[in-house]
This record gives C-alpha cells, sequence and structure tokens, in this order.
C-alpha cells in the first residue's frame, strides 16, 4: 500500500524546496477533481472503488494507508493542492487520467477549474497519455502547453498536437529518441528517476529533466 499525491506530500515537497510538480488527476461523479495516480483506490485505501463513481464527499468514507504516521488522509482535490504548490512555482506538470475517454468532459472541467487560478495557467503543462485527451484540450484552450506521454514514441503525434514535449519511462528512453525530440524543437522528460546516478546519465544521453520521488535527494545541497 502506498500514499500518493495528499496535501502533505505536496507541502513537504514544498518545504523541501520543490519549485516544480506533477500530479495526476480524474473526474468525480459531481465532476469535481480529485488528485490520485490509479484509476482505483485499492492501492492507496486498499478498496477496488473506482474514482469515477464517486463524489467529493465520498472520498472522506475512504482514508488512504499511511506507512508513515497515524495521521488519517484522503484522496484530496484539485482546489485543495492548487493553494500548496503556487508559492514560487516554477511549472505544475497535469497529467490528465483519461484512457479511453473514461472520463467524458474532463477537459472542460480542468479549464473551469484552472479559471479560477488564472494566473497559474502559463505554468501549467497539460500531459496525458491518451491522445485525443489532449487534443480535445488543445480545442477547449487553444493556448494550453501540452506534453505527450508516450509507451511508444512517435514524434509525429507530438508536432500534430503542437506539444512542446515528450514524456517517457527511463526504461524506454534512448539518446536516439532525444535527439530526435531535439532536432523538432521538443523537449523530453524523463520518469520515474529516483537515483542521482541514473539522471546523470539521462542528462548526458540528451534527456532535459525527470520526475522523480525522492525531491530531498535532488535539492540536497
Amino acid at each position: 500500500m502506498r500514499v500518493q499525491n495528499t496535501g502533505a506530500a505536496f507541502a513537504l515537497a514544498h518545504a523541501q524546496g520543490a519549485r516544480c510538480f506533477e500530479l495526476d488527476v480524474h473526474l468525480l461523479k459531481d465532476g469535481a477533481l480529485a488528485v490520485h495516480h490509479d484509476y482505483s483506490l485499492l492501492g492507496t485505501a486498499g478498496k477496488d472503488v473506482k474514482l469515477a463513481g464517486l463524489t467529493s464527499a465520498d472520498l472522506k468514507a475512504y482514508p488512504l494507508i499511511n506507512p508513515f504516521s497515524k495521521e488519517t488522509v484522503f484522496v484530496p482535490l484539485l482546489s485543495e493542492i492548487l493553494p500548496i504548490v503556487a508559492p514560487e512555482l516554477q511549472l505544475l506538470n497535469i497529467e490528465i487520467k483519461n484512457d479511453d475517454n473514461v472520463y467524458p468532459g474532463i477537459e472542460k472541467a480542468l479549464v473551469k477549474a484552472l479559471a479560477f487560478h488564472h494566473d497559474l495557467l502559463p505554468r501549467v503543462l497539460f500531459s496525458s497519455f491518451d491522445y485525443n485527451t489532449l487534443d480535445r484540450l488543445r480545442a477547449v484552450l487553444p493556448g494550453a502547453r501540452l506534453g505527450l506521454l508516450t509507451r511508444n514514441f512517435d514524434v509525429k503525434k507530438a508536432l500534430l498536437l503542437s506539444a512542446e514535449s515528450v514524456h517517457i519511462n527511463q526504461t524506454r528512453f534512448t539518446p536516439l529518441i532525444a535527439q530526435t525530440c531535439h532536432e523538432h524543437g521538443l523537449k523530453i522528460y524523463v520518469y520515474t528517476v529516483n537515483e542521482v546516478a541514473v539522471a546523470k546519465q539521462l542528462e548526458q544521453d540528451g534527456a532535459d529533466g525527470i520526475f522523480t520521488d525522492c525531491i530531498d535527494l535532488f535539492l540536497r545541497g
């Protein structure tokens, strides 16, 4: 079991010096946006319940299993996380979880939610594994900054979206992919990297940045 994407986790990362953040959003039944990695609560609350079938109020019925302390924590809403990461924010990568359009309308809901934080928009990078989700977001918010998450690298898809970056797992990253991205004016970001030596090698091989769980490790000193 693991605690992920909680308000306490983001607050700790900010206190440690993080000014770039990544989070995942899901559309709840009442139209609110929840911040959670998986589509189900099985890995965090021990209940195989889909977020798509829950409301904001329902989240309080599913305390997350917390291996770090006895503090009771729940899946937070995006509206609760934004004020935590906003101070001195450099970049917020919002990954839209929407494989096969499981959350119809999530793009409009997300743009609406961010309208209350219009000052953050220039610093928000939207990403998704679902190409059509990013395409729909582009239609709703023409100036959106997009990053294409991919398991099968295809530079043409990123270019069709007018994306600014490609995001790829470290096991699939290659120097050739980095070279191809750079030749087309794209950044290449690699996830999830929790070792300094690996990060240094990726940098040498052309990666422009990494995603990590170990903020203190990379900001130390």
